[in-house]
């Protein structure tokens, strides 16, 4: 009986721990620049969201389409799709760990925030509401 309340505690705790982490957007202060001759776009005047997707993973499409949502609006800010599988060189160099993960970037190229999972709406207009 104890062996399976130990399996139990251990899979509840990591089953909150993963919800908690997925989709939120973690501010970032990295030196490194990412620029438009990496991502293959140019930059936003403002921000650029540039999310990495694959393409059986339907989060990724729940993402893609929430991104151009939130920039219809917005003439500053530009959604980037990049496929994962096809700039392998890219996510390495980025340490991007699954798919999707949304870099919002500065109209420099810094990265300013990271979400990892679907975010959700209202993060990312705070992110980008931050970001002037």
């Amino acid at each position: 009986m104890l062996p399976i309340a130990v399996v139990l505690a251990i899979s509840s705790a990591y089953g909150l721990w993963y919800q908690r982490t997925r989709g939120v957007i973690k501010a970032k202060n990295k030196a490194e620049v990412i620029t438009a001759e990496k991502i293959g776009s140019p930059l936003g005047s403002r921000a650029t969201l540039v999310q990495f997707s694959s393409a059986f993973c339907t989060p990724c499409r729940a993402t893609r389409a929430l991104l151009e949502n939130v920039v219809a609006d917005m003439s500053d800010v530009i959604h980037v799709d990049i496929d994962a599988e096809d700039q392998l060189e890219l996510v390495r160099e980025l340490n991007i760990l699954s798919t999707p993960t949304t870099l919002i970037l500065d109209s420099k190229g810094h990265e300013v925030g990271r979400a990892v999972g679907a975010p959700k709406r209202e993060q990312v207009i705070n992110a980008l509401t931050a970001i002037r």
